[in-house]
């Protein structure tokens, strides 16, 4: 069945004093939040996106995305972030790009604010997603999409046959690297210890490893490259002594960190501040009505079309929820 689609309304950024009460809020622009959207606005659920002062999430900063379902010949990442927004725009879906600054999810309706500006929803569905950590210096910022990645899994395809680094001493360093063997002809995994923190069982497997070569106590002070990256400027943490190294790519694998302070005392986290879900596989918080989609819990996978999968989950466990409080009837809901 197809769902009728609502007439065409000016809904994108409009005045943060729009603040009627929703059904549901959607905190992130990412894969996840505008998939929630999505589905949230096809069961005539009105739903209000908060995208952010940065909207539409890590893929903004991505060039070519070959991995996504249905784009055979890949699609440019702002460009299919851009197209996720279209269509939670065309299913009538409020999208405002400024950052939610204060939540209180300790009772029902929930509260939300925007500097001064507060809004109510009966229903929330975090999506604010993880960001990488970076090494800090302009020249890796200057190279992102062009050589620098933080995703082997999304760019490794790109660098078949090429030289590439990775930076980093735990187990998703030690991943990336042994994942980039399938197409690099040679790894160097930098490495700012004299030892890896990573697992016994991945030291293992890179130490074993013919294309894998690992530098000790050494870090990355510049990216060099014309339109793409050539080279890194090294130094030795021990002795400061600088060297090169001529490398197509460099993968940063220090890290991720949850975008989750907004909610820190509210949601149940884990140790590493990922929001945990109430039970396996669903996306349902400690909080009742409160429930959360992306990379904001899942710090496996990582991936936009994962996160998708997520935000339609997110979306179809809210509008589940808010019907077995009476807060819609069951005929409100379009097929998904």
């Amino acid at each position: 069945m197809t769902a009728t689609v609502p007439p065409k309304t000016d809904t994108s950024n409009p005045e943060p004093t729009d603040t009627r009460r929703r059904k549901v809020a959607i905190i992130g622009s990412g894969p996840a939040g505008l998939t929630a959207a999505i589905y949230a606005a096809r069961a005539n659920l009105e739903p209000i996106v908060f995208a952010g002062n940065a909207p539409l999430g890590q893929l903004m900063i991505t060039s070519d995305v070959e991995n996504y379902p249905g784009f055979p010949g890949g699609i440019q990442g702002p460009e299919l972030m851009q197209l996720f927004r279209d269509q939670a725009d065309r299913f009538g879906s409020t999208l405002i790009d400024r950052d939610v600054t204060k939540v209180d999810f300790s009772k029902r309706p929930f509260h939300l604010w925007i500097g001064a500006a507060e809004y109510e929803a009966d229903a929330v569905i975090v999506a604010t997603g993880a960001s990488a950590l970076w090494l800090g210096i302009p020249s890796e910022e200057a190279f992102r999409g062009r050589g620098v990645s933080a995703c082997a899994t999304c760019d490794g395809f790109f660098f078949r046959d090429r030289n590439v680094a990775v930076v980093g001493g735990g187990d998703t360093a030690l991943e990336e690297a042994i994942f980039l063997t399938r197409f690099a002809s040679k790894v160097t995994m930098l490495v700012r210890r004299e030892q890896f923190r990573g697992s016994k069982i991945m030291q293992d497997r890179a130490f074993n490893h013919p294309k894998i070569d690992v530098r000790w106590n050494t870090e990355v002070t510049e990216v060099f490259g014309d339109m793409t990256v050539s080279k890194l400027g090294l130094r030795d943490t021990q002795t400061g002594e600088e060297s090169g190294l001529d490398v197509q790519g460099l993968f940063v694998a220090i890290g991720y960190k949850p975008n989750t302070e907004l909610f820190r005392g509210q949601l149940d986290l884990d140790p590493r501040g990922y929001c945990k879900t109430a039970e396996e596989g669903a996306t349902n918080t400690n909080v009742e009505g409160v429930f959360v989609a992306g990379d904001v819990h899942d710090h496996r996978y990582r991936q936009a079309v994962t996160a998708a999968g997520d935000g339609c989950k997110a979306a179809i466990d809210a509008e589940r929820w808010l019907e077995s409080i009476g807060e819609i009837q069951a005929s409100t809901a379009t097929n998904w």
